[in-house]
């Protein structure tokens, strides 16, 4: 049914991944099979032909195991089920084939900095005494305080609180992310021999790669100190010891042609290039570019600097506007504040979702048009807006880990609409949706979108289709106003984003080859607008 597109550029299959456009599928919320109101495989193989036309090279599912979703499926209780909300392994195990036929591959997301307090591990952890071996695999320790009643150090959870949670017979157990979600021991043999199988697994059933979930967080300081502002090394961030396991992982995926992307957050870019050695992980994703404001010196800033911590190792960069823990890209785009923090997230910050959207519009151009691997969070190429979740429907730890101030992560998980005239907008045909839908949101739905050549949708399908046109050529900057970007990268095709406040006067060009809006009578570029354009 067609080769994938990843030799497009005349470079080894084995390397597609270097310059792939990646869609990443949160099963939940992506299309509804059974018509519960949950998203399932089935829903993903019945769209399947829409993700051919869009033209991605991959997808990344985010975790569809056996989970008590207490954190939206990053609380793993069995890597080797599926959760039955979603299917089964034998529907899973169609879903990369059927999809592989259509020239796309698989990635699989794992979390291996804990598991489910419902894992067999954790249970029997448990149910055992302290200082038996079960709780070896795990984080347990003797509380501080003359009674125990105090954790055992100042360490703070990833969604606010303590990292530790007591049991009844006074031990504690760490969690740097809730307390459903206990890390386990990296010094551990059984936990690298455990994950090690996991990876095994996954890719004797076909997938082509791996997601690393909070990659920099599995190893901790063995003495589990307090933690102290600066201290190098971290107790639990980024520990040399971690890069054994990922060198150990590098030779197993090698042995299937398996790739890796990790999920490293870290300010200190030699540090972050390490883990882009050609003998540990592939590509990480790129945190710095997706938070960043819609500015275009820092915007340059942030390309330079990425492709710059890039080059000594010889890795891909990768670009990201959004995924499912960051505020939808129209939404953020429109706002006072375009760039993304955690901890400013708040309860009514007002948007223009127009403004938005027309930067979103010009940010898609940007980010397919640079040298790389580009990540597409499902429903960005649909322009939908973050949803204001009721109160009383908000599922996120985050946000009640934070005592109800954080909004959480649910607004950019909202299921997708298809069919504008259908029951939940086509994500299902029977059960209220999990999450509840806007009003509008029918507006965005994929049956309005795909006939109008002005959309979203359309725009990201060209996109898409044209961007071999750039290569595999290094970026070159082009001389330019304040305000504006332009630079090239294969002979004779440049991209052109007009962040300032003036319209911007183009180019000698042969050829507008894709424009994210339209220009103005003079055929000057307006303000945030993007175009291609063939010398």
């Amino acid at each position: 049914m067609g080769q994938p597109t990843h030799a497009r550029n005349g470079r080894d299959d084995a390397d597609w991944w270097r310059d792939a456009v990646l869609y990443q599928v949160y099963v939940r919320s992506f299309a509804d099979g059974d018509g519960d109101g949950t998203g399932d495989l089935a829903g993903v193989r019945s769209r399947l032909p829409y993700l051919a036309e869009l033209g991605v090279d991959a997808l990344w599912f985010s975790p569809w195991y056996l989970s008590p979703m207490k954190d939206g499926g990053y609380d793993v209780a069995d890597y080797r089920a599926i959760d039955p909300a979603f299917g089964t392994l034998a529907e899973a195990e169609k879903l990369i084939a059927e999809a592989r036929e259509l020239g796309i591959r698989t990635i699989v997301d794992i979390v291996p900095n804990h598991v489910s307090d419902q894992h067999p591990w954790f249970r029997a952890a448990r149910a055992a005494a302290p200082g038996a071996p079960e709780r070896e695999l795990f984080h347990f320790r003797p509380g501080r305080g003359e009674h125990g009643e105090l954790p055992p150090n100042d360490w703070t959870s990833e969604f606010g609180g303590p990292a530790w949670t007591r049991l009844p017979d006074g031990e504690w157990y760490l969690h740097l992310f809730a307390p459903e979600q206990p890390d386990v021991n990296w010094a551990h043999p059984a936990v690298r021999r455990e994950h090690e199988d996991i990876l095994r697994f996954w890719f004797e059933r076909g997938v082509a790669g791996v997601r690393i979930d909070s990659a920099a967080l599995l190893v901790k300081d063995p003495d589990l100190p307090d933690f102290t502002e600066g201290q190098d090394p971290h107790p639990y961030v980024d520990r040399d010891d971690l890069h054994d396991v990922y060198r150990s992982w590098r030779r197993l995926a090698d042995e299937y042609g398996g790739v890796f992307v990790g999920e490293v957050w870290l300010p200190d870019s030699e540090r972050f290039a390490r883990y882009l050695r050609p003998d540990e992980l592939h590509s990480a994703f790129n945190f710095a570019f997706m938070s960043c404001p819609w500015d275009a010196d820092r915007l340059r800033t942030s390309i330079d600097e990425t492709l710059a911590e890039h080059a000594p190792v010889g890795a891909p960069a990768t670009w990201v506007l959004c995924n499912h823990d960051i505020t939808r890209t129209v939404t953020r785009y429109g706002r006072a504040d375009t760039g993304f923090d955690f901890a400013t997230k708040a309860f009514g910050t007002p948007t223009d979702l127009a403004l938005g959207t027309r930067r979103a519009r010009a940010a898609a151009l940007l980010s397919l048009a640079l040298p790389g691997a580009v990540y597409v969070y499902q429903g960005e190429e649909l322009g939908l807006p973050e949803a204001d979740i009721p109160v009383d429907r908000i599922q996120d730890p985050m946000h009640f880990r934070s005592g109800g101030t954080d909004p959480g992560r649910d607004g950019c998980r909202v299921p997708l609409p298809w069919t504008a005239d259908a029951p939940h907008a086509g994500f299902g045909s029977h059960g209220e949706p999990w999450l509840p839908q806007p009003a509008d949101w029918a507006s965005y739905a994929v049956d309005r979108q795909a006939d109008d050549p002005d959309s979203m949708l359309s725009l990201y399908r060209r996109a898409i289709r044209l961007r071999p046109v750039f290569g595999d050529a290094p970026l070159t900057w082009l001389p330019a106003p304040d305000g504006v970007l332009a630079f090239t990268r294969a002979e004779g095709t440049c991209c052109v984003v007009n962040l300032g406040a003036e319209p911007y006067e183009l180019p000698d060009h042969s050829r507008l080859l894709l424009a994210s809006g339209p220009l103005d009578a003079a055929g000057r570029l307006p303000e945030d607008t993007a175009v291609w354009l063939r010398a």
